[in-house]
């Protein structure tokens, strides 16, 4: 009898000590550190059989990524999740260690769900405990110099110094590759990364950046629109963190009228927007104390975790509606820009903006009166319009020396053909035009812009083992988004084919002199476009070398590589041996 009392006291020990997280033991003054997080989910795992903790990949600290699944029905296989017609949530916590409240919210959330048997039905839940690891280790309290607490944070670049909200494309961190593995597997059809805000100051504890409506499927921002983010914004109000749209104001503060966000790929609801899931970056206010913050992401967690619940059939035909309808989308918009005309108002509660001389420089400076707070209607320009627009080709002919690039399209559940034997293909090319690029570097690259083409089709030799990519696939996106040159945040752009925009050959003067010569003599053509071109530019015909450079630009000696984008559109369906 003593035995077993002591064994049910050692199991309801087990239980409590699972049930109490490192936030709460601080007072709700800490955040866990990543061990902590990790021993406390383990913990979890092995209390509750509903949860199961696993890892995938690699980061760049050399650790994997964890997920926390969370399955009333203990079904941790994501075919069998599939199968069993249950939705998936996942929920990523810490790609800016130094925002940490969803770390601790989510570890809330787990235990409340597992302890008081509130697992929903319908939906399994995945969470990241921690996604930029690497930060999280780079703790201290002061590296967000605008923040209230809590005591001490991680940073915000991982250990490449890279900022991961800003790699979904590039995919220059293994904590990226990782994450896509995550995701692929998974499938989720909603998705939370959480966040903390900078900027103005105002009431609300909990802004949000859903997934922009204008860039999704229609079925799925009709849903988003008129359904999931009403029931989000009356439910938070209901538990008393009345919300607001993310707070991007057009002037210094937010009297004046806000914008929606437009998240391209690079970020993470935008990326996972390109797979027809939608997605959301909850951000709380930076100044408001850590507890509330807490707590407000918490409550928002739940809600989410109850509004999936509630709609997951009508989720369930969204996606599959969505997925259908992207495989056989002809024409894809790739980049985008804020119509000025249209706005809508709201009412927003925000703090009377002041200004008073400055301690530092005894010149103006901005405040915000906390005692004289507001509530007035402002203007939400909230519409974002195609800039630029594509027709999808039949397929994209990819070269095998683009490694990475095959690497991340197998990643994202591209499905991939292979050329069996050698074979001429005709095909649209691009010939990069006019392009602009950064002055600085951003995250680690000259980003470009402003893409320009000439397009021109021609019959290129391919080789065994090339790789073909039909697009008719529910990855259209994700193809077209990152393919095509024009795209805000194509391969193109994140310097990815920057080896084509450098000649690899040219001549000498006094040796092409007499060839130049020659090319004149014989192709009367050649030394008609030379005079034409020096007549509309004056500086041509002053120039010996510049003149040569003309002739040899436009003759056979000119390197037909030079600023060929590499990938090729194949218009027709034409029929290749394929492996």
């Amino acid at each position: 009898m003593r035995s077993l009392l002591t064994l049910l006291m050692l199991l309801m020990a087990i239980e409590t000590s699972a049930q109490i997280t490192p936030y709460e033991s601080s007072g709700k003054k800490e955040t866990a550190t990543y061990d902590q997080a990790i021993a406390y989910y383990t913990l979890l795992a092995k209390t509750y059989p509903q949860a199961k903790l696993l890892t995938y990949g690699s980061t760049d600290f050399g650790k994997p990524l964890h997920v926390l699944v969370l399955s009333r029905d203990k079904i941790f296989e994501p075919a069998a999740v599939k199968k069993a017609d249950k939705r998936i949530l996942l929920i990523n916590n810490g790609i800016h260690p130094g925002e940490p409240e969803g770390i601790d919210a989510s570890m809330l959330l787990a235990r409340d769900l597992l302890k008081d048997k509130l697992l929903p039905k319908n939906v399994v839940i995945c969470i990241i405990p921690i996604y930029n690891i690497d930060g999280s280790f780079n703790r201290t309290g002061t590296s967000r110099a605008n923040q209230n607490g809590p005591a001490a944070y991680g940073f915000r670049g991982n250990s490449k110094n890279y900022d991961l909200n800003r790699d979904f494309i590039k995919s220059d961190s293994k904590n990226s590759l990782a994450f896509q593995q995550i995701f692929n597997t998974w499938q989720p059809e909603i998705f939370v990364d959480t966040h903390t805000s900078n900027g103005a100051d105002y009431q609300y504890t909990m802004t949000l950046i859903p997934t922009h409506k204008d860039k999704m499927n229609p079925v799925l921002s009709n849903y988003l629109s008129k359904t999931m983010l009403p029931s989000l914004y009356e439910r938070m109000a209901a538990v008393g963190y009345e919300m607001t749209p993310y707070v991007n104001s057009i002037e210094e503060t937010p009297d004046q009228g806000i914008t929606g966000f437009l998240e391209s790929p690079r970020y993470s609801t935008g990326y996972t927007t390109l797979h027809n899931t939608i997605g959301f970056m909850p951000e709380t206010h930076m100044l408001k104390d850590y507890d509330k913050r807490v707590d407000a992401t918490c409550k928002l967690l739940k809600i989410y975790t109850a509004i999936v619940e509630r709609d997951s059939k009508l989720i369930a035909v969204n996606k599959k509606i969505a997925d259908t309808d992207v495989a056989k989308q002809k024409e894809f918009a790739v980049d985008w820009k804020l119509n000025t005309k249209d706005f809508e108002t709201f009412d927003f509660k925000g703090y009377a903006a002041k200004y008073k001389p400055s301690e530092v420089s005894g010149l103006d400076r901005l405040y915000y009166d906390r005692n004289e707070p507001y509530t007035k209607s402002i203007k939400y320009w909230n519409t974002f319009e195609a800039s630029t627009t594509i027709t999808k080709p039949v397929a994209y002919i990819i070269p095998q020396a683009w490694s990475k690039v095959i690497l991340l399209l197998k990643l994202n559940n591209v499905k991939v053909s292979t050329l069996a034997s050698d074979q001429k293909i005709e095909a649209e090319l691009y010939y990069i035009a006019d392009y602009k690029t950064g002055t600085r570097p951003y995250e680690g690259h000259y980003l470009h812009s402003a893409v320009k083409l000439n397009s021109v089709k021609e019959s290129l030799q391919y080789y065994k083992g090339d790789f073909i990519i039909y697009v008719d696939q529910p990855t259209n996106r994700y193809v077209v988004e990152t393919l095509e040159p024009q795209a805000m945040d194509s391969f193109f752009n994140w310097n990815f084919f920057d080896s084509i925009l450098s000649m690899k050959e040219h001549f000498s003067a006094y040796v092409f002199e007499d060839t130049a010569a020659e090319l004149l003599r014989k192709d009367h053509s050649l030394k008609k476009k030379l005079e034409e071109e020096k007549a509309k530019n004056p500086e041509l015909a002053k120039s010996a070398d510049a003149q040569l450079d003309f002739i040899y630009k436009n003759s056979a000696y000119f390197e037909k590589t030079y600023g060929r984008y590499p990938i090729a559109r194949m218009m027709e369906d034409i029929k290749l041996k394929l492996k």
